[in-house]
């Protein structure tokens, strides 16, 4: 067997993938293949590099777990998250635009009811009201729909990283009623930095890079026979939406809350002082 140059390499490790039954995988491996042996080639990539790179992947592997996904945080981090819903997102004029799911999400939330609090501590903060309702593009109402949130706590971290939270606190799904309407109680979310304890830490320390995300609050909104929508509300006052360490904040997405002070709008919502309120619609795509 002969010596081969680097691109004749390549092409030899294509053609043992060419048989890949599959015809989307074989185009993918294929792909991956020749973008992953130019960039060795462009940054002439050592073998101590190399180690490092496959240390720091184990590493990442290692530290995910059941409530911790390092691995998402890593793509989130270097915008291939926000890369692959902006391909893959294909949201029609009028409906609501999707972003990233990130690394906190927790199936199995428990079930809310109409207006009840996700927050699940005594606290002073006055509460958040989300009102509005689930619809089409053209205004129709989609009734039933399952409207899940998530979102940190006033100290900027989700229940599952701190052991001071109640279980499921600040996090749960509200059904819309036949009209297609929701209410959500939660607080005003804040602006919080991202895990940096781990691999995807070491990571931003040595890019000089800041950890932080802009206040949001998460939702997943979906209803049979539409397209499930991932999403977030970003806060419009925050100072982090021009940097957002993950690179999800899209323009249609940044809502104003609104500071009220109505001392008969605070007893239609059963609250006794001033209140933050958000009235903002989830518009849905029909399924392909």
């Amino acid at each position: 067997m002969r010596n081969m140059t680097e691109r004749e390499l390549t092409d030899v490790v294509l053609e043992r993938y060419e048989a890949t039954p599959d015809p989307r995988l074989r185009t993918i491996l294929h792909s991956l293949i020749r973008h992953l042996h130019a960039f060795a080639r462009d940054v002439r990539l050592t073998e101590a590099e190399w180690m490092a790179g496959i240390t720091f992947l184990t590493a990442t592997g290692h530290i995910s777990d059941d409530k911790r996904q390092e691995m998402i945080l890593l793509s989130d981090n270097l915008g291939l998250s926000s890369l692959v819903n902006m391909l893959t997102a294909d949201v029609p004029e009028g409906a609501t635009e999707t972003t990233v799911l990130g690394p906190f999400y927790v199936p199995g939330s428990p079930k809310r009811g109409w207006g009840e609090s996700i927050l699940l501590r005594e606290s002073k903060e006055p509460p958040l009201f989300i009102r509005g309702r689930v619809r089409t593009e053209s205004g129709e109402a989609i009734p039933r729909a399952k409207i899940e949130v998530w979102q940190t706590d006033s100290n900027g971290m989700y229940d599952i990283q701190d052991s001071s939270q109640p279980e499921d606190n600040l996090r749960g799904f509200y059904a819309a009623d036949d009209h297609g309407a929701f209410l959500i109680r939660t607080i005003r979310p804040t602006s919080y930095p991202i895990p940096t304890d781990g691999p995807v830490g070491e990571l931003l320390q040595a890019t000089r890079r800041h950890p932080y995300r802009p206040a949001h609050v998460h939702a997943i909104v979906s209803a049979p026979d539409f397209q499930t929508l991932t999403t977030h509300l970003f806060d419009s006052e925050d100072g982090y939406l021009d940097s957002d360490v993950v690179f999800a904040v899209k323009q249609s997405l940044i809502r104003s809350f609104v500071w009220n002070e109505s001392a008969s709008d605070a007893a239609k919502y059963g609250v006794d002082g001033p209140f933050w309120e958000l009235a903002n619609d989830f518009v849905l795509t029909k399924a392909a």
